[in-house]
Formats: structure tokens, C-alpha cells, sequence
């Protein structure tokens, strides 16, 4: 088991594009770690340079008590699970699991004995006869996991394991990876471009765009206290509602107007507002779906809005919406304890109010995308181009030359 702590760590190809910039982050000795993030954000870039799959362009890399810049992979003591599973076909599943320990020389009897425990944890000891192709894909899946548990390495790597899944089979290997890790008790280090994912696994969420960190926290900070508006929009589903608006001080706290609606801002939004000193007139209104609250006609300080689509999910209701301040908005309704008659009455109404549930809002700069509330938050990067000639156009290049 060990610390991974990535300091200033820099990738930058041949060609001047930088695909990961200046990144640091230390993870705590079993901690479960998730970096997500749009696709070509960095986010595997980052996994790989920690395996030695990529080497780093500038910073450090150090793995418990050793630095591994220069180190080959197979000397990290790391494991690692790919989205392709890279199972030999012509191998059974108990020759794939015990595939590493061979090469390492463990004796026989050791490599029986790690094989059957991994395939006791993993459920799969009947299928260790099987060649991969007799497999689901989430059998495959667990295979790929135990070839990489028996090594018991310092480090466990996983990058987009989940993304080749069906829907209601990510759920089930979700679940059985957060069992897994309470069974093996190692440093998790996991990369994906699922939000769901991310949430209901990790310890801690690395959230990055364009090489950038944007923010590192619980699932808990990121959800409630976005650093930017980056992860604002991008986590929770359905996302964010934003609303230009004008802030205020008056008396001792400070209110957003948005049209003729005001906004009390809770306390902990006006402290960091007055610590400020220059608060802009104009900012970013930031509110949550389900913060939006149904309410009749000519409720104070309410929002008029007229019905778009409605989508039904079961026990809640998903009301997109034109409000009269000329944004979309969207709306996530609990219906769970309304009547058949109340649910169908809600579905086809036309026009409604809302108010906004006002402990919940978040208020961003315009300008930069900064959370006004949140200390050292990172501004939005600005959007990198990549030039033609990047090392993912000629990877892909060569791939389709490869494949003629």
C-alpha cells in the first residue's frame, strides 16, 4: 500500500500541445481516487504517466517512498485494468489471472491459492475453465480485475473499465468494485467520463478540462460548492440552472435580482462577498434543478415560466421550461406522493411559477467562471487548440493506415 503524490507533473508532446498542465495532487494510502472530465481533458493521460505508459514532460511522480520518473512500469508496483480488458483469447481464465504471477516465477502452489481468491472474490470461480470469448462482458470485466488483484500491488489503476458496459451492468460492476475495494484495501486511483461514476465511487473527485485541474474534493464539496462554472454544468444531472443577475447590498447582506425576482443569498455567500471588497454588479446565479420550487401565480418573488417537455422518470418529473427572463430552465419535480390525477394534471399544464430555494444557490463571475464563495477557486481555461499534427491525429492516422 502507498502515497501517490503527483507534483507539478507536465505533459507536453513534440508538437507544443500540452495535454496536462501542472498538476498536483497528493492520495492518501488507500484512498480511492477518481479523475473526471470530458473526453481529451487529460484525465488518462494523467492515470498513464502515473503507470509509465507516458512519459512525463516535466515535475515528479512518486509512488510511496520512491520517485518514479524514470522508472519502468513493471517496477512501480502498480496494476492496471484497461476499458478493452486485454484478455488473451486463447487462454482460460484461470491461465489470464495467473498470466503476471507466472512471469514473476511465483511457485505453483502460491499461483492455485491467489487465483482462487481472487476468483472467490470476484464470483467467478466457475467460469476459470472458460476462454474469454465464452465471457459477457462484464464476466471479461472481473477477469481483467483479477488478473490484476492476485499481484496485491501498492497501486490499483482503472481506466474507463465500466465505459464498454450496458447501462444496468455499470450499475452492478459499480457496486461490486466499491465491495472489491473494501475486500483488498489498496490505493484506488480510477479515470472516467461519468459523473455517476465518479460520485458514488470515489473518496475524493479530481474534476479536469483541457489539462487543467478544476477542482479537487468530496463528492459532497463538488456537488454543493462548484469551485467554477465548469463543474457547475458538469456535475449533477440534470445540470445547473443559470441565470444572469445583478447583486445587491443592502443592510448587512447582499441579494441577487434576477428580473423582478429577489434572492436572499445565504450568509456564507454575503461573508465571502464582503471579505472581497470589489463584488461585481453583475454575476452568475447558480441553481439546482431540484432547488426549483412550483408555486402559484403571483407569488412573491417568483419566476413565471412556460411548459417545454416533460419528461417522466418514475418518482420525480423533469420540466424543461422557457422562463420569462428568456432562459431554459429545468426543474426536478418530486411526484412520488402525488395521485395519478395530480401527476397527469402536473404533465399537461402549460404555464407555472417558481421560486428558488435559496440556502442552495451559488454565484459565479461572469467574467472568469470563479465561484465567488469558494476560496482559491480556478478560473475556466480558456479552450487549447491542438495543432494538426497532435499526437492523437497521428495515432489515429496510423491506426486507420494500420487497419488497410
Amino acid at each position: 500500500m502507498a502515497e501517490v503524490k503527483l507534483r507539478n507533473v507536465k505533459k507536453q508532446y513534440d508538437n507544443g500541445f500540452v495535454a496536462v498542465h501542472d498538476f498536483n495532487l497528493e492520495i492518501k494510502d488507500k484512498e480511492f481516487i477518481v479523475l473526471v472530465g470530458p473526453s481529451g481533458c487529460g484525465k488518462s493521460t494523467t492515470l498513464r504517466m502515473i503507470a509509465g505508459l507516458e512519459d512525463i514532460s516535466g515535475g515528479e511522480i512518486s509512488i510511496g517512498e520512491n520517485v518514479v520518473n524514470d522508472m519502468e512500469p513493471k517496477d512501480r508496483d502498480i496494476a492496471m485494468v484497461f476499458q478493452n480488458y486485454a484478455l488473451y483469447p486463447h487462454m482460460s481464465v484461470y491461465e489470464n489471472i495467473a498470466f503476471g504471477l507466472r512471469l514473476r516465477r511465483v511457485p505453483n502452489d502460491e499461483v492455485h491459492k491467489k487465483v482462487c481468491e481472487a476468483a472467490e472474490i470476484l464470483g467467478i470461480t466457475e467460469l476459470l475453465g472458460r476462454k474469454p470469448k465464452q465471457l459477457s462482458g462484464g464476466q471479461r470485466q472481473r477477469v481483467a480485475i483479477g488478473r490484476a488483484i492476485v499481484r496485491v500491488p501498492k497501486v490499483f489503476l482503472m481506466d474507463e473499465p465500466l465505459s464498454n458496459l450496458d447501462a444496468k451492468l455499470r450499475n452492478q460492476m459499480r457496486a461490486e468494485i466499491i465491495l472489491l475495494r473494501e475486500k483488498i484495501q489498496t490505493t484506488f486511483i480510477y479515470v472516467t467520463h461519468d459523473q455517476t461514476e465518479a460520485m458514488t465511487l470515489g473518496d475524493r473527485i479530481v474534476i479536469m478540462k483541457d489539462g487543467y485541474v478544476m477542482q479537487v474534493g468530496t463528492p459532497q464539496e463538488l456537488f454543493n460548492h462548484p469551485a467554477n462554472l465548469f463543474v457547475a454544468g458538469f456535475i449533477g444531472t440534470p445540470q445547473m440552472n443559470f441565470f444572469d443577475c445583478e447583486l445587491k447590498k443592502e443592510a448587512d447582506n447582499y441579494y441577487a435580482y434576477i428580473g423582478s425576482a429577489k434572492v436572499a443569498l445565504p450568509v456564507y455567500i454575503s461573508e465571502a462577498l464582503k471579505k472581497r471588497g470589489n463584488v461585481p454588479a453583475k454575476a452568475v446565479l447558480g441553481v439546482r434543478p431540484e432547488n426549483l420550487i412550483l408555486c402559484a401565480d403571483g407569488t412573491p418573488n417568483s419566476v413565471s415560466a412556460e411548459i417545454k417537455v416533460t419528461e417522466m422518470m418514475g418518482s420525480e418529473l423533469h420540466i424543461h421550461a422557457s422562463c420569462e427572463l428568456g432562459k431554459d430552465v429545468i426543474l426536478r419535480v418530486q411526484i412520488a406522493d402525488m395521485s395519478d390525477e395530480e401527476q397527469t394534471e402536473l404533465i399537461k399544464r402549460k404555464k407555472f411559477a417558481f421560486t428558488l430555494r435559496e440556502r442552495t444557490v451559488n454565484v459565479f463571475d461572469p467574467e472568469d467562471g470563479r465561484n465567488l464563495a469558494v476560496e482559491n477557486a480556478v478560473a475556466v481555461p480558456k479552450k487549447q487548440e491542438a495543432p494538426d499534427d497532435s499526437e492523437k491525429s497521428r495515432d489515429n492516422k496510423k491506426n486507420r493506415k494500420n487497419k488497410k
